[in-house]
């Protein structure tokens, strides 16, 4: 078993010199950050502060995103389960090949059509990494145009 922790999904974004979680949208060139702690410009929020800014006022946009293999395919780790009521947990995945009988046969169940999901013990998944995900800091438009061009 590997000694990375699980992070499931997320953003990470560099503004101003310092990394803050990040949630992408509500509109397409939209970025709201996140801190524990008060910043300029930042607004309280429910114990944390945040601010919405634009894409383009950013160093850095990175999804980050723990994945792994589960049966000898793919997987992406969504949670840990800690497994309730006495239980062992183990590991939230969600199959990322492209076989939904390979899923289906490995234990996935349904939960959309094309997804796959599962919950495993953690032992059970293999080369658990950390993908870090460059998203670009310039929305696409339906129209062709980059922001700047408007």
């Amino acid at each position: 078993m590997s000694e990375i922790e699980p992070v499931g999904l997320g953003f990470v974004a560099r503004y101003r010199e310092r990394d803050y979680a990040a949630a992408v949208g509500p509109g397409g060139d939209d970025v709201v950050l996140f801190s524990e702690t008060p910043q300029e410009g930042f607004t309280a929020a429910g114990g944390y502060w945040r601010l919405r800014v634009s894409r383009a006022v950013l160093d850095r946009l990175t999804l980050l995103r723990t994945v792994g293999a589960f049966g000898g395919e793919p997987c992406l780790v969504l949670d840990e389960d800690d497994g309730g009521d006495g239980g062992e947990g183990g590991l939230h995945i969600a199959y990322t090949g492209h076989d939904g009988l390979k899923a289906e046969a490995l234990g996935y169940w349904l939960v959309d059509h094309g997804a796959y999901e599962v919950v495993v013990p953690r032992d059970e998944v293999h080369a658990i990494r950390v993908e870090r995900v460059p998203v670009p800091l310039t929305a696409d438009r339906p129209d062709g145009h980059e922001p700047s061009d408007r």
